[in-house]
């Protein structure tokens, strides 16, 4: 160890490069979010899949899926699209995520984009 402490002492160089990059890797790890998704919070594939599948549904537009897990399997989903304020299209959504991820209906929320 004190072999390693007079060899940085020696080259005060290696010290400060080291230093220097290590704080570029914690800016890049904070400005990034560390490699999450939007605002911060990961996506999991389910949603991802969601989302897909949503965006290519007549009336739905843009959307955000959101799926609470539990210890026995799904607790809720909350999705939040453009097309929400149609009725036909919100029951189009309502039954197609039903079928897709296999759960109750009572348990998925649908609201409209602002």
């Amino acid at each position: 160890m004190k072999k390693l402490i007079e060899v940085l002492k020696a080259n005060k160089n290696i010290l400060v490069i080291a230093a220097i990059v290590l704080a570029l890797v914690i800016l890049v790890v904070v400005f990034n979010g560390g490699g999450d998704g939007e605002d911060g919070a990961a996506v999991s594939d389910d949603e991802q899949r969601l989302q897909t599948i949503l965006s290519h549904m007549e009336g739905v537009g843009e959307s955000r899926v959101m799926i609470s897990r539990g210890e026995d399997g799904i607790d809720g989903v909350v999705i939040v699209c453009d097309g929400a304020e149609n009725i036909m299209t919100r029951s189009d959504i309502l039954n197609a995520v039903s079928t897709a991820l296999n759960i109750d209906k009572n348990i998925i929320a649908i609201y409209a984009m602002q």
